[in-house]
């Protein structure tokens, strides 16, 4: 909605892997460059493990890290779609979670509600923030209400004459 608006989004997401109807992992992906990869998954020999997936911590810092480094440079919002329990393993993804909190641009978080990881629990405390729980029953109205902060957060766009 925000790209639709010619706001210019950047971060990381992270989705789960559907196949014949089961979850089996999840992939990260690079909101900007739109790269993803396999960030866990089930079939993964990995040493590292979260739930029953096999982590590949490697590509939550060459997507994950590297795309929040890059809208903190060059994105009108950063997007972290999540710290969580998995991705706060990475010290990299904590130090570049907290530089993203330091820039001066509107961030987009989402949290793990249960988690008492210290960065999390940095986050929760901060003043400069506005916690908005998602449930199944507000979960789609919450764009709108979330959208325009942030326009509000960004001011005014230039706008494009048409001729």
């Amino acid at each position: 909605m925000l790209e639709l608006e010619g706001i210019k989004v950047g971060g990381m997401i992270t989705d789960a892997i559907v196949e014949n109807g089961k979850k089996v992992g999840f992939m990260v992906q690079d909101l900007l460059t739109k790269e993803e990869g396999i960030l866990a998954h089930e079939d993964s020999k990995s040493d590292v493990r979260f739930l029953t997936y096999g982590v590949n911590m490697d590509m939550l810092d060459n997507i994950g890290v590297m795309a929040i480094e890059r809208s903190i440079d060059t994105a009108d919002v950063i997007v972290i779609d999540e710290v969580g329990k998995l991705e706060v393993e990475s010290s990299n993804f904590v130090e570049v979670v907290k530089d993203a909190l330091e820039a001066d641009k509107p961030l987009l978080l989402t949290l793990h509600k249960k988690s008492r990881n210290p960065l999390l629990q940095d986050i929760r405390r901060r003043d400069d923030v506005r916690i908005l729980e998602v449930t199944p029953i507000n979960k789609n109205i919450l764009p709108y209400k979330i959208i325009p902060l942030i326009k509000e957060e960004i001011g005014p766009r230039p706008q494009h004459e048409l001729y």
